[in-house]
């Protein structure tokens, strides 16, 4: 069987939508968060979108469930961390590689290991 045949029996690719204010001039940045999306799951994402909105908007959303809202959660997200909540919607076991080696964080500081 052909990638194309089995891949119509499987479910559908996961699709970003990154909604961003064209006011703000927030194309750039909503595109270098596109890139560093496609550069890591590639493949595995059927499509990520721009979508221009106004009034300050930068939200970014996996499969209709919001990832990551400017107003909400204070600001942008840095590459990483983008990269991470999507993982956590579309394959939480993925290793994300240096993504995920940054250590995790307990209250702004890495922990250490006990050993």
């Amino acid at each position: 069987m052909s990638r194309a045949q089995s891949d119509m029996n499987e479910k559908p690719l996961p699709a970003i939508r990154i909604t961003y204010c064209t006011q703000c001039q927030w194309l750039l940045r909503a595109g270098w968060m596109a890139q560093e999306l496609l550069s890591t799951f590639g493949t595995d994402l059927g499509e990520v979108t721009l979508v221009p909105g106004t009034g300050g908007i930068f939200t970014v959303s996996c499969n209709d469930v919001l990832v990551w809202d400017r107003k909400r959660d204070g600001g942008f997200p840095d590459a990483a961390k983008l990269k991470q909540l999507v993982r956590d919607v579309i394959d939480p076991d993925r290793d994300l590689g240096h993504s995920d080696r940054k250590g995790h964080t307990s209250k702004g500081h890495a922990q250490k290991d006990p050993a």
